[in-house]
C-alpha cells in the first residue's frame, strides 16, 4: 500500500474507529489499541471494495469485531477500567452532555444510536453491520431515545410523566 493511501485511511477513519472503540470499551487507551489494530489489518490485508460505503462498512464491522474480541479476552475481564473523565470531556463537543448520556446507555442502544445519529446509517444498514434484525435495531433506537429523554428531563427537573 502506498503512503498516500495509508494517510488517507488514517485521516478518514481514525476518529470514527476511536469513537466506536470508546463506545464499546469505555476506555480511550483500549480504543487507541483497537484503532491501531484495525488500521494495520486494513494496510496488511489490502482489501478491495466496490465503493467508499463498502470500505466504511468494513472498517466499522472490523472495529466492532475487534472490540468484542477484546471484551471476551481474559486480560480485559481481569482488569478494572479507570475513570477517564478528562479524556472523554476533551473529546466531546459542547452538546449539553448528550454524548456523555449516550455513553451511559446499554451497549446495544449506545452502538445503534451512535451509528444512526453520528455516522448517518439507516436502521437496515446498522442491522446488516451488527448482524441483527432491522426490527431489533429499531427497538434499540426507540428504547435508547426514551432513556435519553428521561435522563435529560431528570437533569432539568422535569417530571417523567410528560408524554410525547
Amino acid at each position: 500500500m502506498e503512503e498516500k493511501e495509508a494517510r488517507r485511511l488514517v485521516e478518514s477513519y481514525t476518529d470514527m474507529i476511536m469513537r466506536i472503540g470508546t463506545n464499546y470499551l469505555k476506555s480511550t487507551v483500549d480504543a487507541e489499541d483497537i484503532c491501531q489494530a484495525v488500521l494495520v489489518k486494513y494496510i496488511t490485508s489490502s482489501p478491495h471494495f466496490a465503493s467508499p460505503q463498502h470500505e466504511k462498512a468494513w472498517v466499522i464491522r472490523t472495529t466492532i469485531n475487534m472490540c468484542k474480541n477484546e471484551l471476551k479476552s481474559s486480560f480485559f475481564k481481569k482488569t478494572t477500567v479507570l475513570e477517564e473523565a478528562d479524556d472523554i470531556k476533551a473529546a466531546a463537543s459542547p452538546d449539553l452532555g448528550i454524548t456523555e448520556k449516550v455513553m451511559k446507555l446499554p451497549r446495544n442502544y449506545r452502538i445503534s444510536i451512535y451509528l444512526f445519529y453520528y455516522e448517518g446509517y439507516s436502521a437496515k444498514e446498522i442491522a446488516d453491520l451488527l448482524g441483527k434484525k432491522e426490527s431489533s435495531i429499531n427497538m434499540y433506537l426507540s428504547r435508547g431515545r426514551k432513556k435519553l429523554k428521561l435522563s435529560i428531563m431528570n437533569d432539568f427537573g422535569m417530571s417523567s410523566s410528560i408524554n410525547g
